[in-house]
């Protein structure tokens, strides 16, 4: 298992390496790294889980904001994408983790909606390009999830992450483990390809 992510991976049997997505230089840097400890034509399951998520609007979002958050969003994903498949054997995967806003829209989060629109499509085309090559693809969108980029969000407000949680059939927060539980499914499953799964517990229809 290799983690890239802002911090050290709890599993002890995982590699971590801290990468920054808006910077050529690091995904440079993590590519090489990559290549060399990834034999080629490997089963790979590739999960694109980093995010930014600001709090924005259409009248007050400022382009180089934009910018960066498709740096971290769309395009850091795509130079992975690009650097990884020559290492991918059949049977390896593609897994876009999402979100609810990535086929709907809420007030507040602009540049966030428009990034997970844009990853659904990249997920589609990707599907699509990748026919007849044995890697498949899927999108999880996860309904609100509780991780350190939804409390920090809703700035940690306990009732506000209350009402949030009641807004499904379970009246909680997704766990994170469920959510890992639904990418292994995606990985092991190649009938998916180009789906859309949801991971919402059901949420209440406004």
């Amino acid at each position: 298992m290799i983690a890239v992510a802002r911090r050290p991976c709890p599993h002890p049997e995982a590699l971590s390496i801290a990468t920054d997505l808006t910077s050529a230089a690091s995904i440079s840097a993590l590519i090489n790294t990559l290549r060399e400890r990834i034999e080629p034509k490997t089963r790979i399951c590739l999960v694109h889980n980093a995010a930014k998520m600001n709090k924005d609007t259409v009248s007050a979002c400022d382009s180089s904001d934009l910018r960066d958050v498709l740096e971290t969003n769309i395009v850091g994903i795509n130079q992975l994408n690009q650097a990884l498949l020559p290492l991918m054997t059949a049977g390896s995967s593609i897994v876009y983790v999402g979100s609810t806003l990535a086929e709907k829209a809420v007030p507040g989060s602009f540049s966030y909606v428009i990034s997970k629109h844009a990853q659904l499509g990249m997920m589609r085309a990707t599907c699509q390009d990748l026919m007849g090559s044995g890697v498949h693809t899927a999108m999880v969108c996860p309904g609100f999830t509780d991780t350190e980029m939804l409390r920090t969000h809703l700035g940690d407000n306990h009732d506000v992450i209350q009402s949030i949680g009641a807004m499904n059939s379970f009246s909680r927060l997704v766990r994170p483990e469920e959510i890992a539980q639904g990418i292994v499914f995606c990985h092991d499953n190649p009938a998916i390809n180009g789906s859309v799964f949801h991971l919402n517990l059901g949420q209440k229809e406004s």
